[in-house]
């Protein structure tokens, strides 16, 4: 029973996995597109506008598109004289609820992610290996200048940006980026060395 969990849970993070790669390299544009499209109009609209706003006047864009084309059938049946029943009603009939089993399915995945992230953090946070915990402090000291610099939406607009261009860009030039990826982590592994070796302990814990 465990082991169909597990690999039902596999299943759906590979096709999630699947599904991104899908989107974030471009294989389909157009579906690419409109998703694209649709967030930078979101994030766009959340800069301008609050979040109440926002819901509301989607809401209200897509009442008046049902709306609207819900009367225009209306009137082209009477003219016609014919009786097509309901322009929904495909879409009503759809059946849209979520089983107990997928509820409990995503809530094992989201589970397992917290769980992990928690584990982490504390790794982290009480210093389990002193090097990663050092390497975490800095970052955090690097974000409190990007914070200064940029809010929240602002950093959330430049990651989708980023999510959607990025991967494009190194797989046309793989081979460059990975070359200056190397010099990077290179100079990154000597400063950690050099850390290491004055540090007690240091290199005993990171090993």
């Amino acid at each position: 029973m465990q082991a169909t969990a597990d690999s039902t849970k596999m299943c759906v993070w590979s096709n999630w996995k699947s599904q991104a790669i899908d989107l974030l390299y471009w294989r389909d544009i157009k579906q690419t597109g409109i998703v694209f499209g649709s967030f930078l109009l979101l994030l766009f609209s959340l800069t301008q506008f609050s979040v109440v706003s926002v819901v509301a006047y989607l809401a209200l864009a897509a009442l008046s598109a049902t709306i609207s084309f819900r009367i225009y059938k209306s009137v082209l049946q009477a003219v016609q004289k014919t009786d097509e029943g309901h322009p929904f009603k495909a879409y009503l009939e759809l059946e849209i609820t979520l089983s107990q089993e997928q509820i409990q399915k995503y809530t094992d995945c989201l589970q397992l992610y917290v769980n992990s992230t928690l584990k982490e953090l504390r790794r982290l946070f009480l210093v389990q290996d002193l090097v990663d915990s050092l390497k975490f402090a800095v970052l955090m000291w690097l974000l409190t200048y990007v914070g200064a610099l940029f809010n929240g939406l602002t950093l959330l607009l430049m990651a989708v940006v980023s999510m959607f261009t990025l991967p494009v860009v190194y797989v046309k030039h793989q081979a460059q980026i990975d070359q200056y990826l190397g010099l990077v982590r290179t100079h990154i592994n000597a400063v950690v060395a050099k850390i290491q070796a004055k540090i007690p302990g240091a290199k005993r814990h990171a090993e």
